[in-house]
């Protein structure tokens, strides 16, 4: 069973788009270290309906399967952008909603 990773920012008001260039990229050059791992969407909030609720940027990743998802949480590339990505939210971990839809 296929799952799709999507995760909502709200990166804090300030941070240099570099900063945010960079932890895409970070993100992104997980996926040949991740079997199963598809390509990653990364961008800012464009939506004219408003209803993004804080949330500024966002990001998908579509996994082949559980085990690619749960491989792909645990690398320790992850992890290190995980901080990064965590410290660049208003409000740390706080700043960030996670959903894996099936």
């Amino acid at each position: 069973m296929s799952i799709t990773h999507i995760v909502l920012c709200r990166i804090a008001t300030g941070t240099p788009e570099a900063e945010i260039a960079a932890i895409r990229d970070e993100l992104a050059a997980l996926q040949p270290l991740v079997p199963g791992m598809g390509p990653l969407t990364f961008g800012a909030d464009c939506s004219p309906e408003g209803l993004a609720r804080g949330h500024s940027h966002a990001f998908v990743i579509p996994f082949a399967d559980t085990a690619a998802r749960d491989t792909y949480l645990s690398h320790p590339a992850h992890k290190r952008a995980g901080q990064r990505l965590v410290a660049a939210c208003e409000g740390g971990v706080d700043g960030l909603t996670v959903l894996d839809i099936a």
